[in-house]
């Protein structure tokens, strides 16, 4: 079976996985006030640079010059590697990137002074398994918002062949001015903190981040990624399905042999758009998971882009290790047509299984299902 090793969040809450869930347990949320080139109020979840490259100079001891969103990925894989206690460099060990954007702020900067390769996420990559010194080819997955499950994914095709021991999935993304642009032309962006499934949500914020999870075979205590799917209704490129067609393809998938009643929580998208979010709902209907808890971590985070399947999977994964389900901050006025239970308090948990969702750009879907073993 595939098991959890260790992992690692590098976000506003925290340059620990440790501490950003004790911070989300305590409802804090990194999204502050902002503002856009224009001067329009966009709140962000945005990283203190400053601090992002004291820790990582700290760590990783670099010994040349890396962008920002190069720096939170290694600091973060870097870290988790660590706690894992692997060989990195070993022919056995994989490193899979997960990351919509990459380098793309070097666009805006002609005088950057890098390479001008830098720009490319195949550069991206092999920074970070050249970092550990490790000899394979590193795995890229971009595949909008559900690019981190993608990745995972493809951590479990991997474990699951010969010669691969270890399996190191990072994501990363940061909010710059070209991707506030993008999401403000969709009219996608609040002003003020998101509300996912609230009848006041307008749309969500944008998040940086960097998280990482190690995977490797496992049979004892812990927690394993079980499978996932992958499913695309190809509604339209950027709104989902309204029946949530590829969404409910991929739970009916995951859940083949698991019913609602095992199941702890659902971890949702939970975008705070109002289309995603009733997508959603629609499709947990049409599984019949209308009565088991959701919540989303978008509040606290912003929506993380490729960075969100790992940070969002990390911090349930943590609230299973704990049996808890958390509250779904921002939510308080039910905001969907039809049945959906919204978690509003932390409240325990005895079950073993949670799924996360993702939905992108393009009509991708994707869920994952993850087990604890005691």
């Amino acid at each position: 079976m595939i098991k959890r090793l260790s992992d690692n969040i590098v976000s506003p809450l925290g340059f620990s996985s440790e501490a950003c869930y004790r911070r989300v347990c305590l409802g804090e949320s990194g999204v502050i006030p902002w503002k856009d080139p224009t001067g329009t109020d966009i709140p962000l979840s945005r990283l203190d640079k400053e601090k992002l490259t004291q820790a990582f100079t700290q760590t990783c001891k670099p010994k040349e010059r890396y962008t920002f969103p190069e720096q939170a990925m290694l600091l973060s894989a870097h870290l988790a590697v660590e706690k894992a206690g692997i060989d990195a460099s070993a022919p056995g060990t994989v490193f899979v990137l997960s990351s919509t954007k990459g380098n793309i702020e070097l666009l805006s900067c002609p005088d950057h002074g890098f390479e001008k390769d830098r720009i490319h996420l195949w550069y991206m990559a092999n920074l970070l398994a050249a970092h550990f010194k490790n000899p394979n080819q590193p795995i890229i997955l971009s595949n909008a918002c559900i690019s981190g499950a993608c990745a995972q994914l493809a951590a479990l095709a991997l474990l699951r062949q010969k010669g691969v021991e270890h399996v190191v999935v990072t994501g990363v993304d940061m909010a710059s001015d070209f991707i506030v642009a993008g999401f403000q032309s969709f009219k996608s962006l609040d002003q003020e903190r998101c509300r996912p499934f609230d009848a006041r949500r307008k749309g969500l914020n944008i998040g940086e981040a960097a998280a990482t999870i190690v995977y490797g075979r496992g049979e004892n205590a812990g927690i394993y990624l079980r499978g996932g799917s992958i499913r695309n209704d190809a509604n339209h490129i950027s709104g989902p399905s309204r029946t949530g067609e590829g969404l409910f393809r991929a739970l009916t998938s995951t859940l083949q042999s698991i019913t609602a009643k095992d199941l702890a929580f659902i971890c949702a998208h939970g975008t705070a758009t109002p289309y995603n979010d009733q997508m959603e709902a629609v499709a947990f209907a049409r599984a019949g998971l209308e009565h088991v808890p959701v919540f989303s971590l978008k509040a606290h985070f912003g929506h993380t882009m490729g960075a969100a399947g790992l940070l969002e999977s990390i911090i349930a994964i943590k609230a299973l290790e704990e049996g808890v389900v958390l509250p779904s901050l921002g939510y308080e006025l039910p905001g969907i047509e039809g049945e959906l239970c919204v978690s509003t308090e932390m409240t325990g948990t005895d079950k073993r299984f949670f799924i996360k969702t993702l939905s992108g750009f393009g009509g991708g879907n994707a869920v994952l299902l993850f087990e604890k073993h005691v």
